[in-house]
């Protein structure tokens, strides 16, 4: 992508083929300065007001998804995983849980198609993206951004940043729960080297063109997705 003007005609391309493997670094560099993006006071306010209203319309919903996954299967409600956010400070993430398993070590496997970790509710929840939802409260906490750059596990951090040029500048804004990555179809599970290195380009792509208009067109490229991405499972 060479500009934002490019955002639609990106956003309906075909997938990448594979990419040749890039040269990995013996040491992450540390994490460049932060953008402007970050320090926006109209986007936090927009972060602040949209969460609170989010959590007050959706506050019966999460109260019950949160009985039926802890009446599905043995554990917690809520999935926690440490995650890489703005500056590159780790912060726990929260989700509600979609499988049996709660990993978050040195190896975290991704989530695949017909994936038998996750749970008969998960699946549904995980296809509507409803398990996101707790992750409101990261963005009231200022850990997170509505939109930005998706986090992933800091087990997937270590392995990506040695393989994908300029991981680390993704680390310039907060992390968001949805990003222009996503709505251009970078989302959902890295098959393959080119995958992770799209997402990065876009992520890094968004943060230098930064603008809240930019912010509301992926807020309404998102919407359609919240019923029917291919990429959620």
């Amino acid at each position: 992508m060479n500009s934002v003007a490019e955002f639609h005609t990106h956003a309906d391309a075909a997938p990448w083929p594979q990419a040749e493997a890039v040269r990995s670094t013996s040491a992450p560099p540390p994490a460049p300065a932060l953008a402007a993006v970050a320090a926006s006071r109209r986007k936090r306010a927009f972060d602040i007001a949209m969460a609170l209203a989010a959590l007050l319309v959706f506050l019966p919903l999460l109260l019950v998804v949160a009985a039926l996954v802890r009446l599905e299967s043995p554990g917690p409600a809520l999935f926690r995983q440490r995650r890489t956010g703005l500056g590159g400070k780790i912060f726990t993430v929260f989700k509600f849980r979609t499988m049996t398993v709660a990993e978050d070590g040195a190896t975290v496997r991704q989530a695949t198609r017909d994936d038998t970790r996750v749970t008969t509710l998960g699946a549904i929840l995980r296809k509507f993206s409803l398990d996101e939802l707790p992750q409101l409260l990261n963005v009231l906490r200022g850990e997170m951004s509505l939109i930005g750059p998706r986090p992933h596990a800091v087990a997937h951090d270590e392995q990506w940043r040695a393989q994908a040029p300029g991981y680390d500048r993704r680390f310039r804004t907060r992390p968001g729960l949805t990003g222009y990555a996503a709505v251009c179809g970078f989302r959902g599970e890295v098959r393959d080297l080119q995958s992770i290195v799209d997402r990065v380009e876009s992520d890094n792509e968004y943060i230098d063109t930064w603008s809240f208009g930019l912010d509301m067109k992926i807020v309404w490229r998102t919407l359609p997705l919240i019923f029917g991405d291919i990429r959620a499972y």
